[in-house]
């Protein structure tokens, strides 16, 4: 089965990495995302994810110079419709904290499904192994599913 008939109602909370597989097209993961991101960009689907996905994907670009590469991923991540980026406010750092105690997630992760589940999403897509099982927001590992 594909990604696409994996993922349930309401939008799709992607973390960091499937970004990156889908602008560096990343040949293990790129046939698994194109179909996700085509969807999204006709409107099919709408993906979330937490705004410290930006830092995340600007930090190597910016580290090797590679400005318009950079430029690419905050273009998408700010631009594009049908995703949300979901600010970092009280309420998230809060919701994160709690993951965080309850389940012993990094921050960065903590933040992530944090927006998950503010927003509704019923799934959340990632290749990061250490993700626990979250009550009301089904965490699939892209992996698994090649």
């Amino acid at each position: 089965m594909g990604l696409i008939e994996d993922l349930g109602e309401g939008p799709i909370a992607l973390d960091t990495a499937i970004f990156i597989y889908w602008i560096e097209e990343n040949p293990a993961y790129l046939p698994q995302v194109e179909p996700l991101f085509r969807a999204v960009d006709r409107g099919e689907i709408e993906i979330v994810t937490s705004a410290i996905t930006l830092l995340e994907v600007l930090v190597v670009p910016y580290r090797a110079g590679k400005i318009a590469l950079a430029e690419r991923y905050e273009q998408l991540l700010t631009g594009a419709s049908h995703l949300r980026l979901v600010d970092i406010d009280r309420q998230q750092l809060r919701a994160a904290a709690q993951l965080r105690a309850v389940h012993g997630v990094r921050t960065p992760d903590a933040l992530q499904l944090a927006a998950g589940l503010a927003t509704r999403a019923s799934t959340l897509i990632t290749n990061d192994r250490r993700l626990p099982r979250i009550p009301g927001l089904e965490v699939l590992q892209l992996s698994e599913l090649a």
